[in-house]
């Protein structure tokens, strides 16, 4: 597979303006990256836009805080696929995992996969660089547990991005069954390989045509 095929190209910055996200798209098209990952607001913008091309349209769910209640992630998905989200990115609750309240845990995914049902994939986004490594562990458990499709390192907006470390384990601890995304801090191709090579199955990234085009970035995400 095309490394472009890997990537989630990627504007989440609560400044992002219409022009900005018009640009996105049309990058992601003519790169033929997987998707563009944007917060919701733009969902049917991006859905516009896409709806001639095969790249999807992904968004961002508690985000970035995973702090907001299970009935507003789940509405929040329902709301997005309802505008022609393709992929739900969801924050977990982290104060839960953290507090050893594996339930709620467990509960705030399963509302998301309910609420997307067959009409959208769901990544768990665990923010690993919070977490030490039975905590990427169990969360990695209860994803799998309540039907997620992917496992995803950060929101790139906490503080840490994905570590190779963390990437591995993420893989290790689902095996084959779910996908792993690594995302934040991955600016060059060098660091992309890298990912894939430790498991990695998809890429979120604001440096994507960098990346392919194997040149430095500055971006953070």
């Amino acid at each position: 597979m095309k490394l472009a095929n890997y990537i989630d190209h990627t504007l989440l910055k609560p400044e992002a303006t219409q022009d900005d996200i018009f640009k996105l798209c049309e990058e992601a098209k003519e790169h033929n990256f997987f998707s563009v990952c944007v917060n919701p607001t733009w969902v049917k913008t991006c859905a516009d836009i896409l709806k001639d091309s095969n790249t999807k349209v992904c968004t961002v769910i508690g985000f970035p805080l995973g702090a907001s209640t299970s009935e507003t992630k789940a509405f929040e998905t329902v709301n997005a696929i309802q505008n022609g989200a393709d992929e739900i990115d969801m924050v977990i609750n982290i104060g839960a995992l953290k507090s050893g309240n594996f339930d709620l845990v467990y509960n705030d995914i399963k509302a998301v996969c309910d609420a997307a049902d067959t009409e959208a994939l769901v990544k768990v986004i665990i923010e690993s660089a919070m977490l030490d490594s039975d905590e990427i562990i169990k969360v990695c458990e209860l994803s799998k547990e309540a039907g997620a499709d992917y496992v995803k390192t950060s929101t790139g907006f906490n503080g840490g991005g994905a570590t190779i470390e963390a990437v591995a384990l993420m893989r290790m601890t689902v095996g084959e069954d779910l996908g792993v995304k690594a995302s934040g801090g991955i600016r060059s191709y060098e660091d992309a390989i890298e990912m894939i090579e430790k498991g990695a199955t998809r890429l979120g990234a604001s440096s994507g045509v960098k990346i392919v085009n194997h040149e430095v970035s500055d971006s953070n995400y």
